[in-house]
């Protein structure tokens, strides 16, 4: 019977039990779509990584929600990186195969940072009723800050429809209707709802976010690594800082439960870092790839 090592890792944080769990299957050889679609259901992270060997680059990477395959994840990349590092595998630069390309990727002091896709920022119009309806957020809140922040799809690998939301209180207490926020996204060839506001809880913070994707299972992310790449080159677009900071630091999932920090810069290009601990170190059972969909724990 075929057992596979697999680890859950929280990314954006160096605390167990915070930041954002990812699965991390770090010998995936051999294991079909199927297959790894059932790890990721057994495992239910928000996404699971799965690494193989790879002729162009250090590993290919594949990512696997509990429902379907995503082409892009800063967190289980983060995460995935970590666990290379500390394995000896990679120490400073090196690259990862991904659906959307080859990522250059390092791991600088103990942060793991990967490099994005060439940004894309389009902004649009919103109807800020519908979307605070959709959200849970009072319309009001959006249009203060709407008039001077546009909200935009951007993205650096994967598309997030971005909003500004005025103050940390409004963000705190948004409570978004699932169904709403998966066709608000549809609507506008995203894979998620990127809010935020300059509110933040730590001084030091740049900003403090939320990331809702119903649409791809997830309802609530609680650190996402490339929503915040697509912010920061948002931000930079928009010209949101008269004197923009070499380094950004973004604020998520405090509301959760699972409190984390993304580290964006943007200059020739953008990059998003952060630390990750593992949390859980074991091994699963994989189910034959004849159909049987269940994993033995």
């Amino acid at each position: 019977m075929d057992t596979r090592r697999t680890l859950l890792i929280d990314a954006f944080t160096d605390e167990p039990l915070t930041g954002n769990p990812a699965g991390v299957v770090p010998d995936a050889a051999g294991l079909d779509a199927a297959q790894m679609g059932a790890i990721a259901r057994e495992l239910n992270a928000s996404e699971t990584a799965f690494l193989t060997d790879d002729d162009d680059s250090d590993r290919r990477i594949r990512y696997f929600t509990p429902t379907q395959e995503v082409d892009l994840c800063g967190h289980a990349t983060v995460a995935s990186l970590a666990h290379l590092h500390d394995q000896g595998v990679l120490d400073g630069e090196g690259s990862l195969r991904t659906n959307v390309g080859v990522l250059d990727v390092s791991v600088e002091e103990g942060v793991a940072w990967m490099a994005q896709d060439d940004p894309s920022v389009e902004t649009v119009d919103l109807d800020y009723d519908r979307v605070g309806e959709t959200l849970g957020v009072d319309p009001a809140a959006l249009r203060d800050v709407g008039a001077d922040l546009p909200a935009a799809v951007a993205s650096t690998g994967l598309p997030f429809l971005i909003v500004p939301v005025n103050f940390l209180e409004h963000l705190a207490d948004a409570d978004p209707d699932p169904d709403a926020v998966a066709d608000l996204a549809a609507a506008h060839g995203a894979t998620g709802v990127y809010t935020f506001t300059f509110d933040t809880l730590d001084a030091a913070s740049t900003l403090h976010a939320r990331m809702f994707a119903p649409g791809a299972g997830v309802p609530e992310d609680p650190v996402t690594g490339t929503a915040s790449g697509a912010c920061g080159a948002y931000l930079h677009t928009v010209d949101a800082f008269d004197d923009p900071p070499e380094e950004m630091r973004f604020e998520q999932g405090h509301f959760v439960d699972r409190p984390g920090l993304v580290r964006v810069r943007v200059d020739e290009g953008v990059r998003v870092g952060g630390r990750a601990v593992t949390a859980l170190d074991g091994t699963l059972v994989v189910p034959s790839s004849d159909g049987d969909d269940i994993v033995e724990a």
